[in-house]
């Protein structure tokens, strides 16, 4: 193309400018809501089509009018679900009524839209009735006579009915008829529900619709299903949960069928969609005196047909540490679900360590299994039989451990996200009962961990976090306890700015041992300041004593500082600066990285 003048290019720059710019600037919209409720005018304003398309570069003038058109009927059913049945919705497009525009006549450009909503008078409900209804049905409290006639609690009056009646057993339940009435010289909406609860219905059969890597015999067994059984829609839920958990499936879907089958049975489909079957992930964090910790974790999802997991853990620690040495951790550990039925699964295990702590060096073995039962969505424990090995070096020279032990857990997870929780608790009860093979010596080790969360401010921008940790190890006779038993403080995990167990027992020549009893008191302060950047304050304190349950003779250090933490989608990463603020077990500022929160 050619340009004959400069005045002539200049226009065609200008005008492909101007394509560019918007169809609608931020102040080409005039919205107005009249009475004095800003509750609801920022109600019609975040429903509004057209201001969510002021400024829109992607959109052109057509798809503007179109939000134009849209704009009643959005704004119609903003009012409705707020009470208000008697509005008047008017949308201007440069000065005509947009609903009185024919479509085939839509504006080559649009300039300005004005918006303007009379809510009218607020109805309450004159009559509100819902029958018949299951016993103990649960209905909203606001779908009765003299309150607020929200559309939105008609609509929940009608689910909760629906519930009630499944609850009950009723899966086909149907409203069968209802009458809206609205009284506008009274302001009064009158709403009567009628149901019709079919009858009372028992599970069919469970039928998989889709293939699946993990054998029909193995979902079945996993799934529960509870064939015969009164339909309950928390069972349905159940089945759901049981499969969803073994991680073998990225997607569960459960559909009911359409007609009831003989004897008044309803039959389930079942969809499965098959999750990846192996995983790997690793981790590293880093503390100026302990220095860098690396893990990493390989697993199969399904090894050998019926969901099993196994899952190999490796870690190494204190590489560049300032006290003691490397240690390497080897564990492999494979689970199958529904073994002992649908909610108790079975497990073996194996794990080699080396550890070069500073107040021992260990080299074990482990070799074992157990049953895993899971009690609920939050509650969870573990019971095991084991045989652990151990060479050991510490103030009392070397020694060989050879003990039969009976590993136990029960934790109760109550946390609202456990990679950065705001809200709820956290519970976990250890205890491993053991008999030396070689001296028949009883003991048992004894742990817990309890952490609570509270958070408070708009979207819980604060967040206070508490954790206590208690441990003791009881024996007739302290030398049948080997030292990775024993008990020291400090360091991340424990007291952060002290060093890496330095709190301990004196063992004399400037060698310490780890005590019989601790605790460990910690606390935080957490503020987001962004959407990805926060800040926290914390405290910790330790203490460590020589005898079971606390008796003999103890020592306490703290430490606090301050810390920065960035949002990712696999936990926020996490700085630490630290310093002891008591006890004599170290000085000077220590640093920690890592990737989550401390706890």
């Amino acid at each position: 193309m050619r340009f004959t003048s400069v005045k002539a290019l200049l226009f065609l720059i200008f005008t492909f400018c101007g394509l560019l710019q918007p169809a609608l600037a931020q102040d080409d919209v005039n919205f107005t809501v009249a009475g004095s409720d800003s509750t609801l005018e920022d109600e019609l304003k975040s429903a509004s089509l057209v201001l969510a398309a002021k400024g829109d570069t992607e959109k052109d003038t057509r798809d503007i009018f179109a939000a134009a058109l849209a704009e009643y009927g959005q704004l119609v059913q903003t009012l409705y679900a707020n009470g208000y049945y008697a509005g008047v919705v008017r949308v201007r497009v440069d000065g005509r009524e947009a609903a009185q525009i024919p479509p085939f006549d839509v504006p080559q450009s649009i300039r300005r839209i004005e918006v303007s909503v009379e809510p009218g008078k607020q109805f309450r409900f004159g009559t509100a009735r819902a029958a018949p209804l299951a016993p103990n049905t649960d209905m909203p409290t606001e779908f009765r006579t003299g309150e607020v006639a929200k559309s939105v609690t008609v609509q929940q009056a009608v689910d909760a009915a629906v519930l009630g009646w499944r609850d009950a057993g009723h899966a086909k339940v149907a409203l069968a008829g209802q009458t809206i009435t609205a009284n506008h010289a009274s302001a009064q909406l009158s709403a009567s529900l009628a149901f019709e609860p079919g009858p009372k219905v028992r599970f069919g059969n469970l039928r998989q619709t889709t293939e699946s890597a993990v054998r029909a015999d193995r979902i079945a067994r996993i799934a529960g299903f509870p064939a015969g059984q009164v339909f309950s829609p928390d069972d349905l839920e159940t089945v759901a949960k049981r499969l969803r958990r073994t991680g073998a499936f990225s997607s569960v879907t459960l559909t009911e069928a359409e007609t009831l089958g003989p004897d008044n049975t309803l039959d389930i489909g079942l969809a499965l969609v098959d999750e990846e079957p192996r995983r790997f992930g690793f981790g590293a964090e880093l503390a100026s005196l302990e220095g860098l910790q690396l893990t990493a974790f390989w697993m199969h999802r399904n090894m050998f047909g019926g969901a099993e997991r196994l899952r190999v853990d490796g870690e190494v620690s204190g590489i560049g540490g300032q006290h003691g040495g490397i240690d390497y951790y080897l564990d492999v550990r494979l689970d199958q679900p529904a073994t002992f039925g649908p909610d108790t699964n079975a497990f073996v295990f194996g794990s080699l360590a080396y550890e070069d702590e500073p107040g021992y060096v260990s080299r074990s073995a482990s070799l074992g299994g157990g049953v895993k039962r899971i009690f609920s969505d939050t509650l969870e424990g573990e019971l095991g039989a084991a045989l652990m090995y151990s060479e050991t070096t510490d103030v009392l020279g070397d020694r060989r451990f050879f003990l039969f032990a009976l590993p136990s857990s029960l934790t109760w997870d109550r946390r609202n996200n456990q990679l950065d929780a705001t809200r709820g608790t956290y519970l976990k009860a250890e205890a491993i009962p053991f008999i030396s093979v070689d001296t028949g010596g009883t003991g048992a080790w004894l742990y817990g961990d309890g952490r609570a969360y509270r958070g408070f401010g708009a979207e819980d921008r604060f967040v206070l976090a508490g954790r206590v940790q208690v441990g003791s190890v009881l024996a007739g006779d302290s030398g049948d306890i080997p030292p990775d038993y024993l008990f020291y403080s400090g360091g991340g995990g424990t007291v952060r700015g002290q060093p890496y167990q330095s709190l301990g027992l004196d063992a004399g020549a400037g060698e310490i041992t780890g005590g019989q009893s601790f605790a460990v008191l910690s606390a935080e302060l957490r503020a987001q300041i962004t959407d990805k950047i926060g800040v926290v304050g914390f405290v910790d304190a330790g203490h460590v004593a020589g005898g079971s349950l606390f008796e003999g003779q103890g020592n306490w250090h703290t430490g606090g500082g301050i810390g920065v933490r960035y949002k990712t989608p696999i936990g926020p990463l996490r700085l630490d600066v630290a310093g002891p603020i008591s006890g004599d077990t170290g000085d000077g500022v220590q640093i920690y990285i890592g990737i989550g929160q401390a706890f």
